[in-house]
């Protein structure tokens, strides 16, 4: 009689016990993450206060919840400003991506012996402060008459987001295997067909980083905006100094005014996590 084959049971692997080491790291992960989000979640909770225990020492973790300060914030105009911003930082976003993208393709696959110099040049405008421009700026825009303008702004942003895009898209055109473009060359594809059927695709989430902090670095500027505008094109940080008044700081007001401002940057955020990380990520692993 033949012997039955007993069947083999795979025990399951057993889990390893985290390390000393790697527990205390995981704490202090957790406890940075926990301080730089703190100042937001802090922001959030004082808008829900009253005057009185917003500006109360010691501060108040219990409190009666209360609506008023949105309600304020809404009747202000927010939403006025909430549009201006919202058209300055997109269209902004897209100047510099236009003028960008060809610019950092030039750069990436016709390179030339002074390119380090204009990547070192592109780069160095970024570092420019922005108040040590703030008197020129001033003085040009109120001649050309795009002083408190949608359009001047626009031009503004973009061209401060320009060396971003040119030195991000750069890195990440870079990445890219020069045998592609050169078959697509060979098969009679010009620029704009390159650049949109094989180039952005390949680059597209280097692409929707780009943007993204584009987009954030509009949204957030304030130095430019108090300066340059005013009622026509005022921007959200604009409109949240605008409960810094004579009578003093009014906390809760300010901080329902930073919590809505805040709150489509983080969603948009959230949304374009996995781009983003690819995007920042992008040609670190070959």
């Amino acid at each position: 009689m033949s012997a039955v084959a007993q069947p083999t049971v795979r025990r399951a692997p057993r889990r390893r016990r985290p390390t000393p080491a790697a527990l205390a790291l995981n704490v202090l992960t957790y406890v940075v993450a926990f301080i730089v989000f703190f100042p937001i979640l802090w922001a959030v909770l004082t808008s829900f206060k009253t005057e009185a225990a917003a500006a109360s020492i010691p501060p108040k973790f219990l409190f009666h919840a209360t609506l008023d300060n949105y309600r304020t914030v809404f009747s202000a105009d927010y939403f006025l400003f909430f549009r201006n911003t919202v058209i300055l930082s997109t269209g902004s976003t897209l100047v510099a991506l236009l003028l960008g993208l060809p610019a950092a393709y030039s750069l990436a696959f016709h390179p030339s012996p002074r390119t380090p110099k204009v990547l070192s040049w592109v780069l160095s405008t970024k570092m420019l402060p922005a108040v040590g421009a703030l008197i020129p700026l001033i003085v040009i825009y109120k001649r050309v008459h795009l002083f408190d303008t949608r359009l001047g702004m626009i031009l503004l942003y973009g061209a401060f987001n320009l060396p971003l895009v040119i030195w991000m898209m750069r890195s990440f055109f870079a990445d890219l295997p020069k045998e592609i473009l050169e078959a697509a060359t060979v098969d009679g594809a010009g620029f704009l067909r390159i650049m949109t059927r094989i180039v952005l695709p390949l680059t597209a989430p280097g692409l929707a980083a780009t943007a993204l902090l584009s987009l954030i670095f509009s949204w957030n500027e304030f130095l430019l905006a108090v300066n340059l505008t005013s009622a026509n094109s005022g921007t959200l940080p604009v409109f949240i100094s605008g409960f810094m008044t004579s009578e003093g700081l009014f906390w809760a007001k300010m901080s329902a005014a930073s919590s809505l401002a805040i709150a489509p940057v983080i969603l948009a955020g959230w949304l374009a996590q996995r781009s983003l990380v690819r995007g920042l990520t992008f040609g670190a692993v070959k």
